[in-house]
C-alpha cells in the first residue's frame, strides 16, 4: 500500500512538472520556427531547422538592452527601498513594545488586500500634479507602496522569533538600538529578506498595468511594455515574437532557480519562527 501511495505521489508531482514546465518548452520551440512552420505545422511539432535569426531579429529590432537596462534600474531602486523601510518597520513592529505597533500591523496588512487596477486613476492625477508622468518615479513609487506590506508580513513573522536574550546581551554591552539593527537583526534574516527580494523581484518584473499607463515615452519603457510594443509592431513575425518573449522571461528564469533555494529557506524560517 506504502508503494502505491509512493508511486501515486510521483505521478502527481509529474503531471505538475510536465503542465509547468510544457509551456516554457513550447515557447522555445515555437521561437525557432519560421511563419511557415508556426501556420502549417502541428500544433506539438519540433522546427525542422532552429531559426535563430529569429532571436537576432528581436534583439536588434526590439531594443532589448534599452528595455533591459530601464527593468533593471527600476527594479534594483525599487527592491533597495522596500529591503530598508519594511526590515526597519518589521523590527519595529515585532521588537518594540508601543502601543500602536498592533495598529501599525493591521495598516500593512490592510495595504496588502487593495487592488493594484483600483489606484490607478488616483495615482494617475497625483502623478500628473506634481509632474512625475512619464519619469521612473512613477514606477518606483506604487512599487514601493505595494510591495512594502508582503514584505513586513514575511520579515516580521521572522523577527518575531529571535530570541530577546541577544538584543539584550547587546544592550548590556552598550549597542544602540541602530547596531543592534545593523549588526544582528539583520544578518540573522538573510533568510526572509530573500524571500522579499525574490517575490518583489518577480512581481516587479513582469508588472505592465502600471507601466502601460504612467510611462509613454519609448526611452523609459520596461521590459514586459516593450514586449507589447515588439508583439504590436512586429506582428506578422511570430518566431520574433516568440524569441522576444523568451528573452524577456529569461532573467525572471535565472533569478528564480538561482534563489529557489534561499525562497524555501526563508519560507520554511518564517513558518517556523513566526
Amino acid at each position: 500500500m506504502k508503494a502505491i501511495s509512493k508511486w501515486l505521489v510521483y505521478l502527481l508531482l509529474g503531471i505538475l512538472v510536465i503542465t509547468q514546465i510544457y509551456p516554457l518548452f513550447w515557447l522555445i520551440m515555437y521561437s525557432l520556427k519560421t511563419n511557415e512552420q508556426i501556420l502549417g505545422s502541428s500544433f506539438f511539432s519540433l522546427p525542422t531547422w532552429p531559426q535563430w535569426g529569429n532571436y537576432r531579429d528581436a534583439y536588434k529590432s526590439g531594443h532589448y538592452l534599452q528595455y533591459l537596462g530601464n527593468s533593471v534600474l527600476v527594479t534594483l531602486v525599487t527592491l533597495l527601498c522596500v529591503i530598508v523601510l519594511a526590515s526597519m518597520a518589521a523590527y519595529a513592529i515585532s521588537r518594540f513594545k508601543w502601543k500602536l505597533a498592533p495598529i501599525v500591523s493591521l495598516i500593512f496588512l490592510l495595504g496588502m488586500m487593495i487592488p493594484l487596477q483600483a489606484t490607478l486613476l488616483p495615482l494617475l492625477l497625483i502623478f500628473k500634479n506634481l509632474h512625475l508622468l512619464d519619469t521612473r518615479w512613477a514606477l518606483i513609487l506604487p512599487y514601493i507602496a505595494f510591495s512594502t506590506p508582503i514584505a513586513v508580513f514575511i520579515m516580521s513573522g521572522f523577527m518575531k522569533g529571535i530570541p530577546a536574550e541577544i538584543e539584550e546581551s547587546a544592550f548590556i554591552d552598550g549597542a544602540s538600538v541602530y547596531r543592534i539593527f545593523r549588526s544582528i537583526i539583520l544578518p540573522i534574516s538573510v533568510p526572509p529578506i530573500m524571500t522579499v527580494v525574490i517575490l518583489t523581484f518577480i512581481t516587479i518584473w513582469n508588472e505592465y498595468i502600471m507601466a502601460a499607463t504612467f510611462i509613454s515615452s519609448e526611452k523609459l519603457k520596461t521590459l514586459p511594455f516593450g514586449i507589447y510594443t515588439f508583439v504590436s509592431q512586429y506582428n506578422v513575425n511570430y518566431g520574433a515574437i516568440g524569441a522576444f518573449l523568451v528573452l524577456g522571461a529569461l532573467p525572471v528564469l535565472i533569478i528564480y532557480f538561482t534563489l529557489s533555494e534561499k525562497i524555501t529557506k526563508g519560507m520554511v524560517a518564517g513558518a517556523v519562527k513566526g
